[in-house]
Order: structure tokens, then sequence, then C-alpha cells
């Protein structure tokens, strides 16, 4: 396509990732996550990369582009679940004062012909990328199909699930050097080495009814080493903006911050 077809095609589209395409052109992404970036990343010359909840496959193409040798992009949630017909029912349990079946997103939401794929597929046509996408929910497929991959991201998904223990045991099974995690977490005062996590029964982080749990740095390095991680490498730590208002005039400390982490968890 020519340039002025992108241009109005990326206009016409739902973009979650920023993503440098042809001509200068550069999708709105809506996502306020600084990218990572040099070795924040682990070195992915030569390697496989598996890149679990892809959405418009950001590192997908970040993975290809710094020379990985295969590059899959996996997702489910994003480019299957009816988002706008969710919310109104999110609004409604609000109003009733209750809290949405998640189970809805896989049957009443679910739209198996993926119509959130439709950035990642402009962006993979754009870019003349190879990357394979796949449709599936990391949490519920066959990992012997799935295969192993040297480099797995598991960027923005660990909060996202109920069992995250049982997420990192299935990310440790097909890792065959180092997985990337990034996620929510929370620093408790007085409590900045234990292992905790917060429970998330609603929508008390970010308005999502998906966010369930948030650990502690030490909790992170801690699930890591239980799902069977040898060690356990923190990358990036930075402040994330929760929502929360405080009265004008307030002094108080707040005894939980919320901020991004990103580690290394190398088998």
């Amino acid at each position: 396509m020519n340039v002025d077809e992108l241009r109005a095609r990326v206009a016409s589209t739902f973009w979650y990732h920023t993503i440098d395409l042809p001509g200068g052109i550069r999708t709105p992404g809506v996502s306020q996550t600084p990218p990572l970036q040099g070795d924040e990343l682990p070195d992915l010359a030569g390697r496989s990369v598996l890149d679990i909840g892809a959405f418009d496959g950001y590192y997908s193409f970040a993975a290809e582009r710094l020379g990985a040798a295969r590059v899959v992009a996996l997702d489910g949630y994003a480019w299957c679940v009816d988002f706008a017909r969710r919310q109104t029912y999110w609004d409604e349990c609000r109003e009733l004062g209750t809290i949405p079946d998640a189970a809805r997103d896989l049957t009443d939401f679910w739209l198996p012909d993926a119509p959130g794929r439709a950035g990642f597929d402009l962006a993979r046509t754009a870019l003349a990328s190879r990357v394979e996408p796949l449709v599936g929910d990391f949490m519920a497929m066959d990992l012997n199909e799935l295969g192993s991959f040297d480099v797995t991201l598991f960027l923005g998904y660990l909060y996202h699930v109920q069992e995250p223990l049982r997420a990192l045991d299935r990310l440790r099974h097909i890792t065959r050097e180092v997985a990337v995690i990034e996620t929510h977490a929370v620093v408790v005062e007085g409590y900045c080495s234990a292992n905790v996590m917060l429970f998330y029964p609603g929508d008390e982080l970010g308005g999502d009814f998906t966010n369930w749990y948030v650990p502690t740095e030490a909790a992170l390095h801690g699930l890591c080493r239980a799902a069977g991680f040898s060690r356990v490498r923190t990358v990036r730590s930075h402040d994330f903006d929760d929502g929360r208002q405080v009265p004008p005039g307030a002094s108080v400390v707040p005894a939980l911050r919320n901020f991004r982490l990103t580690v290394h968890a190398f088998v």
C-alpha cells in the first residue's frame, strides 16, 4: 500500500502500542508505559522469541528488528474480546455494586475472528514482517504444542491472571534461556523486603476488573524462583500513577505505592 493509504488505515484503527511504520508514520498508541530499551531486553540476536500478550506487536517487531531468528506473537484476550460490549457489562456491574463474571470474556464477549488483531496485521504488512501470529490463551493452551523458546516476553500480563504462580510455572516450562517479566508492583510501607502480594477484587487498579494480584519486588523474585527459574534480576522499576486522589491539603503518607517492575528470570 502507498503512504497515504497506510496513514488512513492507521488513523481508522485502535492502537495500544506506538509503532514506527514506513513513511514516517507512527501509530497513536494509548499505552503510557515507556518501552524497554537497551540492556532492559536480553540479547535477542539469533534466538527464538515468544511474545505473550503481543497486542499490536511492538515487542514482536522489535525482537525481529534486533535479529531474532524466529518470533511468535501470541494473544487471544486483546485480539478476541469484544471490549465495547464488555465495557457496557462492566458499567452495569458498577451500578449494581457487583464484581463481573470474568468467565464471560471467553464466552459472551469472545469473537473468534479476532478483530482486535487489526493493528497487529496492519503493522506486520507495513513492515513486511515475518513474525508469526498465534491466537490462543496462554493459561489454557497445550504447552507441548506451543513448544519452547530461547526468550519469552511476559510483559503486562502477570497481573491479569488469577493464578500468578501457575502462570510463571507455565512460563518456565517453555523458556530455554531467559524470561522477561514486566508487571504492576507495589511497595508496602514497612514491608519492603517481604513476599507480599496485594489483591484487587474489583476495579481498584486502573478501573480494570482484570487486574488481580500485584506483588512486591521480593514477592516477584520469590514467585519466579518457586516456578523453577534459577535466578532473577531486576532491570527496571519506575513510578506508576494508580489514579488515587489525595484531598487538597492532606499531609498523609500512603502506605502503598504502585510502580512498574521488570525482571529477567533465568533458567
